[in-house]
């Protein structure tokens, strides 16, 4: 029994071992969000068990012990001790009941997955067979989930990007070259834009607006080749780096133009404060709220709050606030 700000919360005595994975791509602050996880079930009693390979190794039965001064060692660490995969069989009904006999037999009483929307959907899938309570983790670099401000591995993936596009703007300028940047992001425009503003590029294009394309066609018509000039490219924007290079080469043939694709080096690295801080809250508050009796839901942290979203509300964000939409204008025109 716990008491929060007045009231008594009874607090799940029948959970005492718990599963935990991660899913789909890997994010920076994973392992710091599994620190979280094995501190507070250490402290609750708790006996925390890893899964290899996401649900591929839930089906197989890859468990492994989780020591707290091995995990508390890979905070700075970016990818997954775990590893991650994706998984064609747990979209079968077979796959997902052989999964829940592993875990029966295993012993456990709860599973916590760090993952994206994929992920979620799959726990869903998993829960019209099982009884056992399960709680999210968003970890995706790409920053594409509704319930939370900020997804597990984005800042990091920022401040990643932002530190290629500025070492790639030096010599830029030394050349007076276009330079063409992709970054990642799947379907979302974030890290485009996140990168872009911060590193006070020329245009930036994002699959979430369709005017930026025209704006920065405008600009280059323009443009004289006496200064460099940066483009950001969302890897998911419908007209793509190729394109926009083809576009700019038949408007000005004689630019001196590259194209650089910053790709996976996004997801690896050392996690930045932040991420690592994001993920051991959320780890913590995953025990926390499975402990009092939550199940199916996404622990996220939205306006710096923690909030729960049932997995079948996270669904994929495809539009960007008045925010930042102006200061996308800003910089595109």
């Amino acid at each position: 029994m716990r008491r929060s700000k007045g009231r008594i919360i009874i607090m799940n005595k029948l959970i005492k071992h718990i599963g935990v994975f991660t899913s789909g791509g890997d994010s920076p602050g994973m392992n710091a969000a599994l620190f979280g996880i094995v501190k507070a079930a250490s402290i609750n009693g708790i006996k925390i068990s890893g899964i290899r390979r996401g649900f591929e190794g839930m089906i197989d039965g890859d468990f492994v012990e989780i020591h707290l001064g091995t995990i508390q060692e890979k905070v700075s660490q970016g990818g997954t001790i775990l590893k991650t995969a994706r998984s064609k069989r747990f979209r079968t009904i077979e796959g997902r009941k052989k999964a829940l006999k592993n875990l029966k037999d295993r012993g456990l009483d709860a599973l916590i997955a760090i993952g994206g929307d994929g992920t979620f959907q799959g726990l869903l899938a998993f829960a019209e067979i099982s009884d056992i309570p399960c709680l999210g983790i968003p970890g995706t670099i790409d920053n594409d989930l509704s319930g939370a401000d900020y997804t597990l591995g984005f800042d990091t993936a920022v401040n990643t990007a932002i530190e290629n596009i500025d070492k790639i703007k030096d010599t830029a300028e030394s050349h007076n070259r276009i330079f063409i940047v992709e970054v990642m992001g799947r379907d979302s425009g974030y890290i485009a834009i996140h990168s872009g503003i911060g590193a006070a590029v020329d245009a930036i294009l994002i699959p979430e607006c369709q005017a930026d394309f025209s704006a920065l066609i405008q600009k280059i018509s323009q443009y004289e080749g006496e200064d460099a000039f940066t483009v950001i490219v969302s890897e998911g924007d419908e007209i793509g780096s190729g394109q926009v290079a083809s576009e700019i080469k038949s408007i000005n043939p004689s630019v001196d133009l590259r194209i650089t694709i910053l790709g996976h080096l996004q997801r690896g690295g050392s996690p930045s404060a932040f991420d690592r801080m994001l993920g051991i809250r959320s780890g913590v508050a995953a025990i926390d709220e499975l402990l009092k009796g939550e199940k199916n839901k996404m622990v996220g942290y939205f306006n710096n709050q923690l909030l729960l979203t049932p997995f079948d509300q996270v669904v994929k964000q495809h539009v960007i606030n008045q925010e930042l939409e102006k200061l996308l204008n800003m910089i595109n025109n």
